[in-house]
This record gives C-alpha cells, structure tokens and sequence, in this order.
C-alpha cells in the first residue's frame, strides 16, 4: 500500500444566495447555474435548493454565501457554510431607528 493510506477527497463548493432560514442552525442556498440549451443554443438560468448547516446562526435572508460538501447532518443537509461572501442590504427602515423627540 502507499504511504499515503487516507485519499483526500476535495470537496465540491458553491456560491448562492440565501432564500430562507429553515429552523435552527438550518438555512437554504440557491444556486443559479447558466447553462447552454444543446438544440436552441439558448442559455438558460438552472436554480437547485441546498439545506445548508450554518453553526453560528450568522446568515440573514439575501446574503451571498460560499457552501461546501460535507458528511449527512440531517435528512436534507449535506452542505455546511464555509464563507459570507456579502450581506444583504439593510432595508432603510432597520438601518435608522426612529428617534423619540
């Protein structure tokens, strides 16, 4: 056998938004693929849902997140947050909060 018995596996990443936080620690990441129709030649925007394990309870509905592949943490979730990429934009609203006068 080589010397290098365990095989380090890369695991798969990808960029999407966040659409909703479904339950603790729990939230699910859109990713938008755009690929080439091989008849029309059309290009077409391909979404696929991922539940997504955020440990920190740190992601809000609209940020920009890298994910990655890991073991099953649940039924649904495969995937686990690696990144925050951006935050979403604060409505104006819950930027200021009224000042009493």
């Amino acid at each position: 056998m080589p010397d290098s018995a365990t095989a380090v596996r890369r695991r798969s990443s990808e960029v999407g938004q966040v659409k909703a936080r479904a339950g603790n620690k729990t939230i699910v990441v859109e990713v938008t693929r755009r690929v080439q129709d091989p008849l029309y030649e059309r290009y077409v925007n391909h979404r696929k849902k991922f539940h997504t394990h955020d440990e920190k309870n740190e992601c809000q509905v609209g940020d920009w997140v890298r994910i990655v592949e890991s073991r099953p943490l649940s039924r649904q979730k495969r995937w686990r947050l690696q990144s925050i990429i951006a935050r979403a934009a604060a409505p104006p609203e819950a930027a200021a909060p009224p000042t009493e006068v």
